[in-house]
């Protein structure tokens, strides 16, 4: 690694002004930051911590449901919060799934939702467009870990866990930029460019921040499940994942992790269908079906439709139930 500086601000405004200048990169847990500075991905001048600015590290749940977490919550902070566990049980059991105990106790939430994807061509530096050259290695290459929806011209999946359940829970991110200036966008917006910005997999620019990530209260309660499968019994990334909701006001939410360059929401109409009422087998299997229609799987990951197929059957049981 290059040399670099360490800039701890006292304020928001401290750390804005450190993060446009150029070469400095936001710093939360680093357990990604610093592994992809190893690997010659990022060379940054100077790290600007983020970790202890006022309310960075705050889990707020009101009275009404809705709840606020700072950017530099920890995700072992947030598996372990009680109001968490309780009202957002999905992004609890998201957040305890993630990698190891020291992981979680490093790694912040802005972090998760920004970290890069595992792709071995892309860490390895074989030319793609995530690092400067074009097309996608995996395509004719080792591709088991891959996209199955929503691919190209990067067919690399995202690995955060709770990026799935947020999008279940319809979470916004709070971004703030130079001057102070805040915008609010919906999670699926943020990362609705993963498969095609070259530059990484969010909306987030350069000199901005993201300052709090809000969960709505109507996605407070319910049922609400995470299930992720893994190559291995724990610690791994996600092969297939999906995050099954039924709000207290009957909506159903299905999102799947792994399968696609950003967490893949599933069509609005089977969600209907499934709130709709007691689902039997065969009509969980149409549904299932319906909701990977549009599936392209590589030479080596058709694995996944059967996986994605799988869990969405068992979580369409269970919440048409609920």
């Amino acid at each position: 690694m290059k040399p670099f500086a360490y800039h701890r601000p006292d304020s928001s405004a401290d750390a804005l002004t450190a993060l446009v200048v150029q070469g400095s990169v936001a710093l939360g847990g680093g357990t990604d930051l610093l592994v992809t500075m190893k690997e010659g991905l990022v060379e940054p001048t100077q790290l600007v911590d983020l970790r202890h600015l006022k309310g960075a590290r705050d889990i707020t749940v009101r009275p009404d449901g809705s709840a606020r977490l700072g950017g530099a919550v920890r995700i072992a902070d947030l598996a372990a919060h009680d109001a968490i566990r309780e009202r957002f049980a999905a992004l609890a059991e998201a957040a305890r799934l993630v990698g190891t105990p020291a992981l979680r106790n490093m790694g912040t939430i802005a972090g998760n939702l920004c970290q890069r994807p595992r792709c071995w061509y892309f860490r390895r530096g074989v030319s793609c467009m995530k690092n400067g050259g074009s097309g996608c290695a995996a395509v004719d290459g080792e591709n088991q870990y891959h996209a199955i929806l929503g691919g190209g011209p990067c067919h690399a999946v995202h690995p955060s866990d709770p990026a799935v359940a947020l999008t279940a829970l319809d979470a916004s991110i709070e971004l703030i930029g130079a001057h102070g200036a805040r915008r609010t966008v919906p999670i699926e917006d943020f990362f609705a460019n993963a498969a095609s910005n070259p530059l990484g997999e969010t909306l987030l620019a350069h000199g901005e921040m993201i300052e709090a990530i809000e969960i709505p209260a109507h996605s407070a309660g319910g049922t609400q499940r995470y299930v992720k499968l893994m190559q291995r019994g724990a610690w791994d990334f996600a092969l297939v994942s999906l995050a099954g909701i039924k709000r207290a006001d009957g909506e159903v939410r299905l999102v799947l992790g792994g399968v696609a360059p950003a967490p893949h929401h599933v069509n609005q109409s089977v969600e209907e269908d499934v709130a709709s009422g007691a689902l039997d087998d065969e009509s969980a299997d149409a549904l299932a079906e319906r909701a990977l229609y549009d599936a392209a799987p590589l030479s080596k990951n058709g694995y996944k439709v059967d996986q994605a197929a799988a869990l969405l059957k068992r979580a369409m049981l269970e919440l048409s139930r609920a």
